[in-house]
């Protein structure tokens, strides 16, 4: 056996602390080891060559690259092994950066413990065998789960680009948050004349299906080749026969609106028959089976499906489950909005004049209930406060900032300011105006005379100063108190409406849509991506992606552009036809297998199934749904399971290195 050993220095990050050199001679005194060198940077093209040219000259058949982590460069050294046509899992990595030089300062205690982590991966690489790449056909079909601004976006993209497109959205229409405002900042565009056209593209789009109402509530396969369950509630409406003429709203049984609108935060009210809102995407009626009086047994004379022309109206609806096959799955959920009512000092449900942002929205917009008056308690509001960082950079809730709370509360104040003229009032920790333009819309509502008032906010209450009775300024009003750190004081504002800023957290779909899709999350509870600087939209999962929100706080500039980044990662995917997938799987010796099946519900992947062999029952696994996590090897009690690149010979060969 001849095994080429070769140290990186990684710049300084390795070789200021580690001594190199002596690893090298160390490393030459090992069974085994044929040639031992260092070079600076053996991830470079010089580097690699080099391995290259000893494999070739010094006939090596394993070679053991100490430097980084394998997650950063394995597989560039795996091909460089097999550019000299040796196979390239007869490789070991040896971490000796992240494990040694970066965890301390002591020269002679890292030497000694990359001296260590060497020896165990030259025993270790041993015991490789050669393993062969599997292929895999891809399906070329993406599933979108979210049809917000991102899911819209990515789902176009790849639409455009001729593949066929799945698009579920759980609400009765797209759109998302986006749809419920009025304008964006930092130029206050109007957020409908931006939205709906992409909307309706998706609707008229011939290569995506749209799936609203409905949600995924099952996947199984791999990479390429995913099995997707999807749930349609029933609409009760048929939207291929629906003309969008909404004679059944008109017709309805209850003449008002009457029962709090979901679209319009519950300060709007609907029928039981209802569309979200004008431009809803599609544009079909649905009915609520909690409101609808025929659904609830009650007496109703059905006038909606007596008026409807076309006989869209079906209350025999029972909801449908759709199976579909595609290549890649881009998750776009979005984002839930914090629970102002968690902070039970700031009045949010108790006063009658405290809103949140989103409820703001609304009020502002002119599809909405007020049709874009603001009207507070009857009247328009004259004094204004707005709360910045409710629930975010919060230890006691979410300690990250959200990013656009700021920049939608300048947002707010110059609309309110615009419509109502009056006074609006910013308590703030910090302005952060990060992205382009954003300065510049801060200084904008400086000028225009919003104040600004530095410090949080400590409570709002309808307590006046005096123990007996209000102020004239203070009657019909909230008072905000807070402490204004650039004058060191405690103020105290009656105002006529509070604005809470709420910030942005995990949608609560989140932990169905994580079990199903094998995703882990950050400690702040978005989902992770494989990398946060160079892989930020592909997960830890082969073949799933995400955009938006569902990673994290950002804007919608940021949630377009993350958008076509998962979009284009999925595309390239697919157009590569096939992929290449790692051997480092499970594999069952049929002749060992007892038949006990516990393995079958371990597997996490679902890659497991019980098979007849010779006349008895035998777990097989399926190497293309198989992810190498291990778990069926470990579990198994007649060792008939191996682990290719971690069977028990080879770990237990790497710890009796490190032990010795």
């Amino acid at each position: 056996m001849r095994i080429g050993v070769y140290v990186c220095h990684c710049g300084r990050n390795i070789a200021d602390v580690v001594k190199v050199r002596e690893l090298v001679e160390f490393a030459k005194r090992l069974d085994g080891v044929a040639v031992a060198r260092d070079y600076k940077y053996m991830c470079s093209d010089p580097g690699q060559e080099l391995i290259v040219r000893d494999i070739k000259e010094h006939n090596l058949d394993r070679v053991v690259v100490c430097a980084c982590s394998p997650k950063m460069h394995e597989k560039t050294f795996r091909e460089a092994l097999k550019r000299a046509n040796l196979n390239p899992f007869l490789f070991q990595m040896a971490n000796i950066r992240e494990l040694c030089s970066w965890v301390t300062q002591d020269h002679e205690k890292a030497t000694e413990k990359a001296k260590a982590y060497l020896k165990s991966a030259v025993e270790r690489v041993k015991l490789h065998e050669e393993l062969e790449v599997r292929r895999v056909r891809i399906n070329p079909r993406v599933l979108v789960i979210g049809g917000g601004i991102a899911g819209i976006t990515a789902s176009l993209l790849l639409a455009n680009s001729g593949v066929k497109v799945y698009l579920v959205e759980k609400e009765p229409t797209i759109g998302g948050k986006m749809a419920k405002f009025d304008k964006t900042f930092p130029t206050l565009d109007c957020s409908a004349c931006i939205l709906t056209p992409k909307m309706n593209e998706i609707k008229d789009n011939p290569n995506i299906t749209l799936l609203t109402n409905s949600e995924v509530i099952d996947v199984k396969g791999y990479v390429g080749n995913f099995k997707v369950k999807i749930w349609r509630k029933p609409r009760y409406v048929r939207e291929d026969v629906c003309n969008s003429c909404f004679d059944c709203i008109e017709n309805c049984l209850f003449e008002k609106p009457e029962f709090p609108s979901e679209f319009d935060e519950g300060i709007g009210k609907r029928k039981p028959i209802y569309i979200p809102f004008p431009q809803a995407v599609p544009p079909v009626p649905i009915i609520d089976p909690n409101t609808c009086m025929w659904l609830n047994g009650k007496k109703c004379s059905r006038y909606c499906m007596e008026v409807c022309e076309p006989k869209a109206i079906n209350f025999d609806d029972r909801g449908e489950e759709i199976e579909v096959d595609v290549g890649a799955i881009i998750v776009a959920i979005g984002y839930d909005l914090f629970d102002a009512r968690k902070i039970e000092r700031y009045g949010y449900k108790k006063f009658s004049n405290v809103f949140t942002a989103i409820e703001v929205e609304r009020m502002l917009n002119s599809s909405g209930p007020t049709g874009g008056e603001v009207i507070v308690n009857g009247k328009r509001p004259e004094r204004v406060a707005i709360v910045h960082c409710v629930g975010s950079r919060d230890e006691g809730n979410r300690v990250y900032c959200s990013r656009v709370c700021c920049m939608y509360s300048i947002k707010l104040a110059r609309l309110i300011r615009e419509r109502t003229n009056a006074e609006v009032y910013n308590f703030y920790i910090d302005v952060r105006a990060f992205g382009k333009g954003y300065e510049e819309f801060y200084k904008k509502a400086l000028e225009e005379g919003i104040v600004f008032i530095r410090g949080k906010v400590a409570e709002i209450t309808d307590h006046p100063i005096n123990d007996y009775e209000k102020s004239e300024v203070e009657k019909g009003r909230v008072i905000v108190v807070a402490e204004s750190t650039l004058s060191n004081s405690i103020v105290r504002l009656p105002v006529d409406m509070v604005i809470l800023s709420v910030g942005m957290e995990p949608p609560k779909d989140l932990e169905k849509i994580k079990r199903l899709l094998k995703l882990s999350t950050t400690p702040d509870g978005f989902l992770a991506e494989r990398h946060p600087k160079l892989d930020p939209v592909s997960t830890t999962t082969e073949g799933i992606f995400i955009a938006g929100c569902v990673q994290g706080p950002k804007d919608i500039p940021d949630s377009v552009a993350q958008a076509k980044a998962s979009a284009g990662d999925a595309l390239t995917l697919i157009e590569r036809g096939e992929i290449e997938l790692e051997p480092s799987v499970s594999e069952v010796d049929k002749e060992k297998c007892s038949g006990c099946g516990i393995c079958v519900p371990l597997c996490p992947y679902h890659a497991i199934s019980m098979v007849r062999y010779n006349g008895r029952m035998r777990a097989e696994i399926n190497p293309a749904m198989c992810m190498g996590c291990g778990v069926c090897a470990s579990s198994c009690p007649s060792r008939a399971i191996k682990h290719n690149l971690y069977t028990t010979e080879q770990i237990r060969a790497e710890i009796r290195a490190l032990l010795a």
